[in-house]
């Protein structure tokens, strides 16, 4: 509930998916079990630039998704319009429909608001580029950035290995991304959103859109005070993400996305590496906590 470090926002909720205020705290907005929050790109891709840059990578997958850059083909043929709003709504209607094809959604409009999601005064990842260097310059980068993701040569670097203390004394190790990657990760993140979110239980505070753990402990506090409480139990699972294993990751992942560049990019992510004090180390299992994509939350949800 508290790795995700490096989102300071997110792009922007329609309005029918904003949690409404409680009347006193912000635990009672989430007890109907909603779906809420979802994240969709705050401005329309530019049509011209996307075509332009798609036309150029020269593949077939990529003129099929011009021609239909409105509609979402799922696995059962049917199509959806709306973009990602039609991700959400096909999500919601079949719960067991698989999406083939979402890397489309992936546009240099959405890279754009995933970049202003970013913190401006993150850690540099193992590229040593911050936010403002890169803004510099942006539109141009944006469009090279969209080109080698859609064409299969982006290529994801390892994470940067920091620690910082624990209050038991111990040390947790965080995963800083490089900038791009960080980009990339946020849309990847916005388009499963648009799938998982459906299924996010109006109790769940782990990791969801608009949600954290204040929240969490604010509907606790309303459930002592007004309900009849004679025990609460307070679990965790020890090194969690760090012994998480990429092949069961997958596979979870998988249930709902058949789409092979996508599952392509977080194989890449996963098996990228971390890097500390300049040697590179091979990571076979775990995933790199305070990375903006935080993969165990996607298995987590469809356990609820």
């Amino acid at each position: 509930m508290h790795e995700n470090r490096e989102i300071s926002s997110t792009p922007s909720l329609t309005a029918e998916d904003r949690p409404a205020k409680a009347p006193s705290r912000t635990a009672g907005m989430h007890v109907l079990e909603k779906s809420d929050c979802a994240v969709v790109p705050m401005n329309q891709p530019n049509k011209a630039t996307e075509a332009a840059a798609e036309v150029e990578e020269g593949r077939a997958q990529m003129k099929e998704n011009i021609d239909q850059s409105r509609m979402v083909p799922t696995q059962s043929g049917n199509r959806m319009s709306q973009g990602l709003d039609g991700v959400r709504k096909a999500a919601r209607e079949k719960k067991q429909e698989r999406f083939t094809s979402l890397l489309h959604h992936v546009t240099t409009s959405l890279l754009r608001d995933s970049f202003y999601a970013l913190k401006r005064q993150a850690s540099p990842g193992v590229d040593g580029v911050r936010w403002q260097e890169y803004e510099s310059g942006l539109e141009g980068r944006l469009v090279d950035l969209h080109s080698r993701v859609h064409r299969g040569t982006y290529r994801a670097q390892p994470s940067r290995r920091v620690y910082i203390p624990k209050a038991d004394g111990r040390q947790r190790p965080l995963g800083i991304a490089a900038l791009e990657d960080k980009i990339v990760q946020q849309a990847v993140v916005t388009i499963l959103n648009q799938i998982y979110g459906v299924d996010f239980k109006g109790f769940s505070y782990g990791f969801g859109p608009g949600r954290s753990p204040h929240q969490a402990l604010d509907a606790l506090v309303v459930g002592l005070e007004r309900k009849k409480v004679n025990w609460v139990l307070d679990a965790d699972i020890r090194g969690f993400f760090d012994n998480m294993s990429h092949e069961w990751t997958t596979k979870f992942i998988e249930h709902r996305v058949a789409d092979p560049r996508i599952l392509r990019l977080i194989r890449k992510w996963l098996k990228a590496g971390v890097s500390e004090d300049g040697q590179w180390s091979e990571t076979k299992q775990g995933t790199p906590q305070g990375a903006v994509v935080n993969l165990a939350e996607y298995p987590a949800w469809r356990l609820g």
